[in-house]
């Protein structure tokens, strides 16, 4: 088995005292880092919380997302680390072949269990871990992408009473996900790619969105 990235980062979160959110989650798969570098690329560098994303990727190749995103944003990127502290102002990756699951501590977990809807990493999985710890904190994005991924995990952003984007299908290169999505009745926002930056800071930042 491939041996787990393990640096750890010791760097305290210091999160906007006054954002309830705590974490944006956001999955997609295929033509998805094109809709992740639109999303991303808007927010500001001061964005108070810290971004986890699962995009569907070969398990037997490097993946070099996090180092095309960091060139599309003001935001740090990285591939996740196993057991590191999320920070805020920072995007992490889920490397290839990896589930990214955050903890109610807000470190990140790396596995290799089971396949769901025959990818990993899952969306649902991350999903389910962010509702989990964040509660009414957490806010799940799900783009262009093909199958189901996620559906679950978005019942379970809203059942601890977070809140759910997803793209609009007119938008999508794919709409397998976001369709999935929509059909649980549980989506809170439909948008266009090119809104979905926008609602991000206006839920996260509020009136500091500005500053």
């Amino acid at each position: 088995m491939e041996k787990l990235p393990s640096e750890v980062e010791e760097i305290h979160p210091n999160h906007l005292a006054d954002t309830h959110f705590g974490i944006v989650a956001i999955a997609a798969s295929a033509g998805g880092l094109k809709a992740v570098s639109e999303v991303i690329s808007t927010l500001p560098a001061n964005f108070p919380v810290p971004i986890a994303i699962v995009q569907h990727l070969d398990p037997k190749h490097r993946s070099m997302m996090a180092d095309i995103l960091s060139r599309r944003t003001k935001l740090q990127v990285k591939q996740a680390q196993d057991k590191e502290l999320m920070n805020p102002g920072t995007i992490y990756i889920a490397p290839p072949n990896y589930h990214l699951l955050v903890t109610s501590q807000g470190h990140v977990k790396l596995t290799q269990s089971e396949e769901i809807h025959f990818v990993r990493p899952s969306a649902d999985v991350l999903f389910e871990s962010v509702a989990d710890s964040y509660k009414s904190g957490a806010i799940a994005v799900i783009l262009t992408g093909t199958g189901v991924d996620g559906a679950m995990g978005v019942r379970k952003i809203k059942e601890k009473g977070g809140t759910v984007i997803v793209e609009d299908s007119n938008t999508c290169e794919f709409d397998g996900m976001p369709n999935a999505a929509i059909r649980t009745g549980v989506v809170d926002q439909i948008l266009p790619l090119s809104e979905i930056a926008t609602a991000l800071i206006t839920l996260v930042m509020g009136d500091n969105a500005g500053e």
